[in-house]
């Protein structure tokens, strides 16, 4: 089988096409439309490398979609086995309904607080957690396409005052939560932490309805995520939403109180 590129093998080779087309960074980077210092960033991190960039870079230096492509191939291969079918689930999705009671849905995940997940998790090698933030960080994109699937989340208010990273980390990501108000397909909703306790806490779940009207769901536990579409499991996990979306705060009470702990981590 075929070795699998790495994050610093497409790094290289974005290097090499560059200087053998002659072009310095800063060059390079008013073709593309970036600064210099992007550029830098994408041919050496730490920053994730982006789509939109590698996208720019085949169509200016005519590589016919090579790095993109390679991006995609690393991507699909930094997933676990077991999430891959959900993976497809959740890009062919039209609605999302999403709740956790322990931290933030990785489709709204910022990059800083998915790498500080990983790193506080069972011990991944760098460049293994490298791969893992990017494959999340790319899930986001369905969130950005033309016709975005309609997002609610339901989070526990503990989850924007438990500490993942530092406070600034912590400060990035529930600001970022409270930008996603602005967004008409995307609702964040809070149960605040005074509420008692509620079926929801059980553990967190994922509903997903795809265009024909199929509905199909995700569990996590400890070891794995698993995808049930039982008629019966379906039920009942549609009455543990209506339990945990029946805690929650409106949407505009959750964005005040979004924005109120987001300043408590400054």
């Amino acid at each position: 089988m075929a070795e699998v590129p790495t994050l610093e093998f497409l790094r290289d080779q974005l290097r090499r096409a560059r200087k053998t087309r002659g072009l310095s960074q800063e060059e390079l980077g008013r073709l593309l439309n970036y600064s210099a210092s992007s550029v830098s960033a994408m041919e050496i991190g730490p920053h994730q490398l982006s789509a939109d960039y590698l996208a720019r870079f085949d169509k200016v230096l005519e590589t016919g979609g090579l790095f993109v492509g390679l991006l995609e191939l690393i991507r699909q291969q930094a997933e676990p086995d077991w999430f891959r079918p959900w993976g497809e689930i959740e890009r062919e999705a039209v609605a999302l309904r999403w709740y956790d009671p322990a931290v933030v849905p990785g489709l709204l995940q910022t990059e800083a607080y998915a790498r500080a997940m990983l790193q506080a998790g069972p011990p991944l090698a760098e460049a293994q957690i490298e791969k893992r933030v990017l494959a999340r960080m790319a899930r986001q994109e369905i969130l950005a396409r033309e016709e975005p699937p309609q997002l609610v989340a339901v989070l526990d208010e503990q989850v924007l005052r438990r500490q993942v990273g530092d406070r600034a980390t912590m400060h990035g990501q529930v600001e970022h939560l409270r930008g996603l108000a602005d967004h008409s397909h995307v609702q964040v909703r809070i149960v605040p932490a005074e509420t008692p306790w509620y079926g929801g806490l059980a553990g967190p779940f994922v509903l997903a309805r795809l265009a024909e009207g199929t509905e199909v769901a995700h569990l996590d536990n400890q070891l794995r995520g698993h995808t049930v579409d039982g008629p019966n499991d379906l039920a009942s996990l549609g009455r543990r939403w209506e339990t945990v979306a029946g805690e929650a705060l409106p949407r505009r009470q959750s964005a005040r109180l979004i924005e109120e702990v987001a300043k408590s981590w400054i």
